[in-house]
């Protein structure tokens, strides 16, 4: 996974979508939106459209396609404009275990519903760390479904030319996690960087089969 996992958008995502959600009149008089409970519950490894549809109708909303999509598109426009006027970074424990696997060998792919993973990717410093990338661009051109349909990661499987059984996900959302074990892969990593017992316990039970707060925890002393 891209967002939250390589590099430290999570938090531009998840600000953005509070903004947008706050803002819509359809929620009006209602609680406003949990940038930690909400954002990893409902909207985190979702795409835009799937993330606010999903949302909207936790709320007892049975929101129309239009709506759906001027809550959506409000995120993106806050969105794109935080990420060009504060920038992104990558992880360092991430970028440090790319690098063990990369010179050992191991083909790696960058999985996001995201339109702007490959930006984020670049604008980080970090893309040439991965064989493929598979998002949301990619997922709109091969009518590929969203987490937690694995349909995104069994393609970047099928990419590096590795069977999902022999392959690992590693991801920070609970659609991500779930997509993950449903698609048969070999391990899932939960990545919590909220370093909170609830979000630890979520992502266990929908499907990690380890959780980690920081992804350099999988190197030995000697990584």
């Amino acid at each position: 996974d891209t967002d939250g996992v390589i590099t430290d958008s999570a938090r531009v995502h998840a600000a953005a979508w509070k903004t947008a959600f706050d803002a819509s009149p359809l929620l009006r008089g209602m609680r406003p939106f949990d940038v930690r409970e909400d954002y990893l519950r409902y909207v985190d490894g979702r795409s835009r459209l799937d993330g606010a549809r999903a949302y909207l109708e936790s709320r007892g909303l049975a929101p129309s396609e239009a709506e759906v999509q001027t809550v959506a598109a409000d995120k993106e426009r806050l969105f794109t404009a935080r990420l060009r006027e504060h920038g992104i970074d990558a992880y360092p424990g991430t970028v440090r275990l790319l690098g063990v696997l990369r010179s050992a060998g191991v083909a790696t792919a960058a999985v996001s519903a995201s339109r702007h993973a490959r930006e984020l990717l670049e604008h980080a410093g970090v893309r040439d760390l991965f064989d493929t990338l598979v998002d949301g661009s990619e997922a709109s051109r091969l009518h590929l479904a969203g987490k937690p349909d694995p349909a995104l990661f069994l393609e970047a499987a099928r990419r590096l030319g590795t069977p999902a059984d022999r392959a690992a996900v590693v991801e920070d959302a609970l659609a991500g996690v779930e997509a993950g074990r449903r698609g048969g892969f070999g391990v899932v990593i939960g990545v919590d960087r909220t370093h909170t017992p609830g979000t630890r316990t979520a992502l266990l039970e929908h499907g990690a089969d380890l959780v980690v707060d920081d992804l350099a925890e999988l190197l030995d002393s000697e990584g």
